[in-house]
């Protein structure tokens, strides 16, 4: 099992950053990818970006990348997420995901895939 918890969420003005954290634990050495999911109110959950663990290898959701950035701190188990000029569609609550089987050199962009889920940070950006 691992456990994620999100950190890092707030309430902020249109054009600021933040910088979201995931800090995992539990049997950390069997994560193969984690990723960073997103929910805006009255909508599906969507992807924001990946990562590889191993290998390092990030990829981001269409649209997304340039003012988003995913990173990990390997030794301390933990998973970030920077937001650059935030905007007011980017409210929402943001979650951390991790999985432990995946055999792909990128890792999956959909949800279902993953098993392991925080329980989400809140992000509100007001315009």
């Amino acid at each position: 099992q691992v456990q994620l918890v999100e950190s890092g969420g707030d309430s902020v003005q249109a054009g600021g950053s933040l910088r979201l954290s995931c800090a995992a634990s539990g049997a950390t050495r069997s994560t193969v990818c984690m990723a960073w999911f997103r929910q805006a109110p009255g909508k599906n959950r969507e992807g924001v970006a990946r990562l590889h663990r191993s290998s390092g290898r990030t990829d981001y959701a269409r649209g997304l990348m340039g003012r988003f950035t995913i990173s990990q701190d390997y030794a301390r188990n933990t998973l970030y997420l920077q937001i650059h000029s935030l905007k007011a569609e980017d409210t929402g609550m943001y979650y951390c995901a991790a999985l432990s089987t995946w055999y792909g050199a990128g890792c999956p962009p959909g949800s279902d895939e993953y098993t392991y889920w925080g329980q989400g940070t809140q992000v509100t950006v007001s315009s």
